[in-house]
């Protein structure tokens, strides 16, 4: 059974919000626009095995190359309040994701779809002096994710596995169409999503806009200090027009049979409630610190497919060693009382729950290395508790 695909979190508020996902807020828009042109790329290649269970023990190997390039409106003769964000990615490889739980325990390379497949996100950002920032056009939610800053998100860094990289939420897709407002205040930073609630992975987003409804997001997050230590509280409300289960979102064993009674319903909406607050932070390295995270997330079920999720965690950079970072988090999935119960026969379903722990070390400029560990108690019921042990390399250029 292949991976479950979920959707995103609102990392945007970054902290960030990510897609309707993600524990954080986001953090203040920057009040400048970058230069003419900017470039980076990132390049993180993985090998994992399941060491435990009733998966097969086979050695894989995958890897994932993101370009991100941002051309600032001088470039063709406008202002650079006005940006152009291009970013082309290729994912090649295997991985292990389907072989223990559901969610997929390796972000990078389950988006943007199974195999060796290419993908390109491209949209134009206008920025105003008082921080409000709006983005028109075709976005990556890991992207966002990235910018969560105790949680971390992305996959790049940080945690790997779906459930805290890019938090499944099962209405905002991890690839959208739509516009983006961010509004920051002096009390509080806002985020407004407007997208087509369809997964635009390996799509234009052109093809056939919003022709299964609408779907919005919007956040407020409440950056605070506590102790002189800085925190980001975040509530955030999803919902779509959508009337049918996400079906580009589940392995095809848990897609209902037409006819059946759930995925039917008109409309969905969820509530998500998140945290990151630093509990130590380095003076000497701004940026760098340990901080405690956590998220509820609830939804009115169908024809979303998950209807409860939860976790908590830990991660940051240890002190005296200021380029590592690490992290230890518990999570826990519920998939919707109506889907479980139409699929009883064909099977047999429960919640799914895991424990992720990895460690990074900078080994040169250009290069860190990370041990991942995972242990997941799958969703599909007859399946034993699975671990997964993995390195992943990750190149900066």
């Amino acid at each position: 059974m292949s991976a479950l695909p979920a959707g995103a979190q609102d990392a945007a508020a970054i902290t960030a919000d990510a897609p309707e996902a993600a524990a954080l807020p986001p953090a203040k828009p920057e009040q400048k626009a970058p230069g003419p042109i900017k470039t980076r790329v990132l390049w993180s290649q993985f090998t994992d095995i399941v060491v435990s269970g009733d998966a097969d023990d086979t050695l894989r190997y995958g890897g994932k190359i993101d370009a991100y390039v941002d051309i600032g409106g001088s470039t063709v003769g406008l202002d650079d309040s006005i940006s152009l964000h291009v970013h082309p990615e290729f994912k090649y490889g295997e991985s292990s994701n389907g072989e223990v739980g559901l969610i997929p325990a390796n972000t990078l390379l389950f988006y943007p779809d199974e195999g060796d497949v290419f993908d390109l996100d491209i949209n134009i950002t206008k920025r105003w002096k008082s921080g409000i920032s709006l983005t028109v056009g075709k976005l990556n939610i890991l992207d966002l994710a990235a910018r969560i800053p105790v949680q971390g998100g992305g996959g790049h860094e940080g945690f790997q596995n779906l459930a805290l990289a890019l938090p499944p939420s099962a209405i905002v897709p991890g690839s959208i169409t739509g516009a983006m407002l961010n509004v920051p205040t002096d009390k509080l930073i806002y985020r407004v999503l407007v997208f087509d609630p369809e997964l635009q992975s390996r799509r234009s987003g052109l093809e056939d806009p919003f022709s299964k409804g609408v779907g919005v997001l919007a956040s407020a997050t409440l950056p605070v200090k506590i102790g002189g230590k800085r925190g980001y509280y975040a509530l955030k409300i999803a919902g779509s027009t959508r009337s049918e289960v996400a079906a580009d979102a589940l392995p095809a064993a848990l897609i209902p049979a037409p006819g059946s009674s759930f995925g039917n319903r008109k409309g969905e909406i969820s509530a998500i409630l998140a945290f990151d607050q630093y509990i130590f932070e380095d003076s000497q390295n701004p940026g760098k610190g340990i901080g405690i995270f956590g998220q509820i997330y609830m939804s009115n079920g169908d024809p979303t497919f998950l209807d409860a999720s939860g976790f908590i965690g830990i991660s940051g950079n240890p002190k005296g060693r200021p380029t590592d970072r690490f992290g230890l988090t518990y999570f826990r999935y519920s998939l919707a009382d109506g889907l479980v119960d139409v699929l009883n026969n064909r099977v047999a379903l429960e919640d799914e729950e895991g424990v992720e722990a990895f460690y990074t070390v900078q080994v040169g400029k250009p290069f860190r290395l990370t041990a991942n560990l995972q242990v997941v108690d799958s969703a599909v019921s007859v399946r034993d508790v699975g671990v997964t042990a993995g390195l992943r390399l990750t190149t900066a250029f």
